[in-house]
């Protein structure tokens, strides 16, 4: 009735108990980006059809995810580090046999945890959509990678979990780390494309993931966005009802945007040196190609 799909790199450590909380599924398949350690052992002895494949990109991994062969028409799509609780799989198996055909996702919410606190005010983005028609799920965007779906999505009174320290905090820095390097890139071939980002589709557009599209894309246009960004988690969302677990989430999210805006910077000064570089380059070449008369005549 429902597969599912799990991505890997590395993760002996939470693959064991993603896998166990789908243990209802009888079509588990995990795509892996040749992991080193015994993510892939540790799958096939639970019973998932493992396939690798290298990775090449967030969006791309992804996608080709979704065009492996699953038994179902409808996936449910988890990552390592995420649980599906027991009472999950009745609300799935429920919402899919009601589907109609204008129906080829639906969206729920995902629970944060910092160590064993739920992060209930303090995460930003609650909702995904997880649960997808195998033939009518896309994504694009490298870094924070949106799915796109051709068709209505619903929203089910459901949730999942998500540990996102469950390998520690030095783990989740260099993830972070990485992240913000590619969205400073991203923001560059933004800025360079000229994409005009709107207040109206930012505040009332329908589709959820266009939203926040253009959410991102207008905050990024913001001075003093690291500081801006804490003041919101922690007094606008009320992270603070969540005790030193949500202070905590919000400086790491602050110190994040902070890296992005830093990064964005340096790329900035970077670009800036190059077309300096080739704009003295182009004059040389262009004063070698006039005779020396000429150049005379300009002294």
């Amino acid at each position: 009735m429902i597969s599912v799909l799990i991505l890997t790199k590395n993760e002996e450590q939470d693959i064991a108990g993603c896998l166990s909380s789908v243990s209802w599924c009888d079509d588990v398949h995990v795509l892996d980006s040749f992991s080193s350690d015994d993510t892939v052992d540790i799958a096939r002895a639970a019973g998932a059809r493992v396939s690798q494949r290298a990775f090449d990109g967030y969006a791309s991994q992804r996608n080709a995810g979704l065009a492996l062969p699953f038994k179902h028409e409808w996936v449910f799509i988890l990552d390592a580090d995420e649980r599906a609780p027991q009472c999950l799989f009745p609300i799935l198996r429920e919402a899919v046999l009601a589907a109609d055909d204008r129906i080829a996702g639906f969206r729920l919410r995902r629970r944060d945890f910092y160590n064993r606190r739920w992060l209930k005010h303090a995460q930003i983005t609650p909702y995904y959509i997880r649960l997808v028609r195998k033939d009518k799920a896309h994504y694009y965007r490298e870094v924070n990678e949106v799915l796109q779906i051709a068709g209505e999505v619903g929203e089910l009174p459901a949730y999942f979990n998500h540990y996102p320290f469950s390998k520690g905090m030095r783990h989740w820095l260099k993830k972070h780390n990485r992240y913000s390097t590619m969205e400073a890139m991203r923001w560059i071939e933004e800025h360079d494309g000229n994409i005009k980002f709107s207040i109206k589709k930012a505040l009332f557009s329908k589709d959820f993931s266009e939203k926040r599209y253009h959410q991102k894309g207008l905050f990024y246009k913001l001075p003093a966005r690291p500081l801006i960004k804490w003041l919101y988690i922690v007094f606008f969302r009320l992270a603070i009802l969540d005790g030193r677990a949500g202070l905590t989430y919000a400086t790491l999210q602050a110190i994040y945007e902070y890296f992005i805006r830093l990064k964005t910077k340096e790329l900035l000064r970077a670009d800036k040196r190059l077309n300096g570089s080739l704009w003295a380059a182009q004059e040389m070449e262009d004063r070698r190609s006039v005779p020396n008369t000429l150049l005379m005549e300009r002294i």
